[in-house]
């Protein structure tokens, strides 16, 4: 019985050590310390926006916020497809027609100290919390980058 206490509570422990936040993937910008790829986790707090990657730490007052932008990449599973019609050819054909979606979101900021920008992906359950996170701290409204036209 202690065990099965002990263990419930280390796991308990571990879980609110997490801290919540949002674990995206970093696909690039002005962060310094983290390379495109790296896994980050963002915290919508009161007045800011703290990023924390592997070893590096960066707080974005939420005033300094200047544009959010959000958008999709759609694509087709061709080689998931081609590796299955190795083995089933009816699979394969049937998994071609399938399509990923990765959410993407922006975030360009400009304070008197630094101006910057990233990019990341966000899990497809979360990225609507995270845009609704960011509109609310920094009072701006997103823009969805796939409905803008692009004239010349």
């Amino acid at each position: 019985m202690k065990r099965i206490i002990a263990l419930t509570l280390s796991v308990s422990m571990a879980v609110a050590a997490s801290g919540g936040g949002y674990k995206v993937d970093y696909d690039g910008g002005s962060l310094p310390g983290l390379k495109s790829g790296a896994d980050i986790k963002l915290f919508i707090e009161e007045g800011k926006l703290v990023v924390i990657g592997k070893n590096t730490t960066t707080n974005i007052p939420a005033a300094s916020i200047k544009e959010i932008s959000y958008g999709q990449d759609v694509h087709r599973r061709v080689g998931a497809a081609i590796g299955l019609a190795v083995i089933s050819f009816g699979i394969g054909a049937l998994m071609a027609l399938t399509k990923s979606k990765k959410h993407y979101i922006g975030l360009t900021w400009e304070n008197p100290e630094k101006k910057g920008g990233f990019a990341f992906q966000a899990d497809k359950g979360e990225y609507r919390g995270i845009l609704a996170g960011l509109e609310g701290i920094s009072g701006k409204k997103a823009v969805n980058t796939d409905a803008m036209s692009v004239k010349n």
